[in-house]
């Protein structure tokens, strides 16, 4: 401006920055005008583009997002602002598109998404969205846009193993809906929809529902339902169907105790297992299907700790033994895509019923037991350099506490102190600065479970201090607000589960295993607690090892879960023993 001859030229000026400004950002930001502009393309030398298909509102949107990294996006505009992004191939607003979409995404909108990403060949997408519907199947099936699906798209959903529903009712009931939204051109398909409805799996009080349908009325359906009948009633057909419905992640078990009354035979685990699907069967019965992942290399261990950073499992401390001189310091990393196991920096001290958090892409290993005594200390393990430091300590030594990450603060919850004595203590612990306590548990826990649900946490099992400070099994559970900073009681647990794993698979808490502390027996059973249900459901037993172990999710490539494993009967001497294959 200082150089214009007057004020005009000086605006003139401005403009041809602005111009020179905004050609280079739209060249780096798109791949559209990164073309057009370098190419030798006649545009190139021209100051004035016309672009027929764009609106002037829709690139200044574009325009502005590369220079402040905001879009302004809801569900009235963003599939016009993913559309015209695409076209114009503008990476940093197709970023945050996809990044609302899949985020934002509800049973109201996921059909949209699964529509719009078909229409756009955006495969990425279209997997997150059918997934989601899949998921999330029994809400989707009631909004108004579910009986708008093509028929081809409907049997994918119902047929696939990846298709979350907790009962055949739900199923039935979406396949009635979708063929009643349009009867006269849909009725011709119910023989083929009803098939993927498993009425043996219903209860009565399910098929008196089934029954009470309007369109059995209809005369052309009297023969369908007939067959419907006489499956529902086979006994026979009963006992060979279930459901198999295969999560996106898996449920993996690392090493753990065996109790045994002759304690020279406890069995201490190597071994890795990985819930590889649920499976739904007569009435409410339900069970996880087991199989063997692999071994985790020497020594077999329990009251070790898990982590998982960037898809890969590390393993950490632990004992090798029962006696004194067992407790590990060492750290091992598997990766799932490669299959293999890798030896890593040493943790400062050894450390058994410790708890790990991952924070900042880094994990902490807070507190344990190290040897003979409760200890304080934090240390810090950074993947991109393999080293430890220590942190700031706790104010008291812990052992048998939790410790868990939500809002991005580290939450720890009960545990022993020196005194080997129950605490009911929650603080959130900072690296830096130390703890800061929040309100107690209504009683006093350690070696038990928490899991994050939503902006909740869930505590539950673990043993407690009576009265005359005896230590004994803890079957009440609570969940705690942030936001109200105060506990409430939930569902108890039906049996002891002490030092279980646990983890959240897809909203719901599962406890995994244990033992009894009154009578010293092992608890082999799996629980799984529903928050929209509020109660408790036995998911079946253990596969093997089941107190002082841990359990993570984990996404394993598609040969793990693909690749049957039986049990073989082989003759023996001892007459028939079973080999896997």
């Amino acid at each position: 401006h200082q150089t214009a001859v007057d004020g005009q030229s000086g605006i003139y000026l401005l403009i041809d920055v602005f111009r020179l400004v905004h050609r280079v950002i739209l060249a780096v930001s798109s791949d559209y005008f990164r073309g057009m502009f370098t190419s030798g393309m006649k545009e190139s030398h021209q100051p004035f583009v016309t672009l027929p298909f764009l609106l002037a509102s829709e690139l200044e949107v574009l325009i502005g997002c590369s220079y402040s990294g905001t879009l302004p996006m809801s569900w009235q505009c963003i599939f016009e602002i993913t559309s015209t992004a695409l076209q114009l191939q503008y990476q940093p607003a197709l970023s945050l598109c996809y990044n609302f979409l899949c985020q934002e995404i509800n049973p109201q909108t996921c059909l949209d998404v699964v529509s719009f990403a078909e229409a756009y060949e955006m495969p990425q997408l279209l997997e997150f969205a059918d997934d989601f519907v899949l998921r999330h199947f029994q809400m989707v099936a009631c909004t108004s846009k579910f009986t708008d699906l093509s028929t081809k798209k409907l049997l994918m959903y119902l047929n696939s193993n990846s298709l979350y529903v907790p009962s055949e009712l739900v199923i039935f009931k979406a396949v009635a809906a979708w063929i009643q939204a349009k009867p006269r051109i849909r009725l011709r398909l119910a023989h083929e929809l009803m098939k993927t409805v498993q009425f043996p799996l219903m209860t009565f009080k399910e098929f008196k529902e089934v029954r009470s349908q309007t369109m059995w009325c209809n005369p052309n359906m009297a023969e369908l339902y007939k067959e419907i009948f006489e499956d529902f009633c086979s006994s026979e057909s009963a006992q060979h169907q279930f459901r198999i419905y295969m999560p996106k992640e898996s449920l993996v078990l690392i090493g753990g105790d065996q109790i045994s009354e002759d304690l020279s035979s406890r069995s201490i685990s190597r071994e890795l297992w990985f819930g590889n699907s649920l499976r739904n069967h007569i009435g409410v019965k339900k069970a996880l299907e087991w199989r063997k992942l692999g071994e985790m290399p020497e020594p077999a261990r329990f009251g070790h700790e898990v982590a998982v950073l960037k898809g890969r499992l590390y393993v950490l401390g632990g004992k090798k033994y029962y006696g004194i001189g067992d407790t590990l310091n060492n750290v091992y990393r598997y990766d799932p895509c490669e299959n293999s196991w890798e030896f890593l920096a040493e943790m400062q001290e050894k450390r058994c019923s410790f708890s790990v958090v991952v924070l900042n892409e880094k994990i902490y290993a807070i507190g344990g037991h190290s040897e003979t005594d409760p200890i304080d200390s934090v240390e810090r393990y950074c993947p991109s350099t393999n080293s430890w430091s220590f942190t700031s300590p706790l104010d008291l030594p812990l052992s048998g506490h939790v410790a868990k990450v939500t809002q991005g603060q580290i939450f720890i919850t009960g545990g022993e102190n020196n005194d080997y004595l129950c605490v009911a203590s929650l603080f959130l612990y900072h690296p830096e600065t130390g703890s800061t306590y929040l309100a107690n548990m209504a009683s006093p826990r350690a070696h038990h479970c928490m899991e994050i649900l939503g902006e909740y946490l869930y505590v539950a099992g673990g043993v407690t201090t009576d009265d005359t400070m005896t230590i004994v099994d803890q079957l009440s559970c609570e969940v705690y607000s942030p936001v109200a900073n105060c506990w409430t009681a939930f569902a108890s647990l039906p049996v002891p589960h002490v030092g279980a794993g646990s983890a959240v698979l897809e909203g719901r808490f599962y406890v995994l295993g244990g033992y009894s502390q009154e009578d010293y027996t092992d608890t082999k059973v799996v629980h799984r607690y529903d928050p929209a249900r509020q109660k408790w459901e036995n998911m079946g037993r253990m596969p093997g090892p089941n107190n002082d172990i841990h359990a993570c999710l984990l996404c394993l490539p598609m040969h793990f879960r693909a690749t049957a494993l039986l049990l073989l009967p082989v003759p023996s001497a001892e007459g028939l023993s079973y080999v896997e294959i």
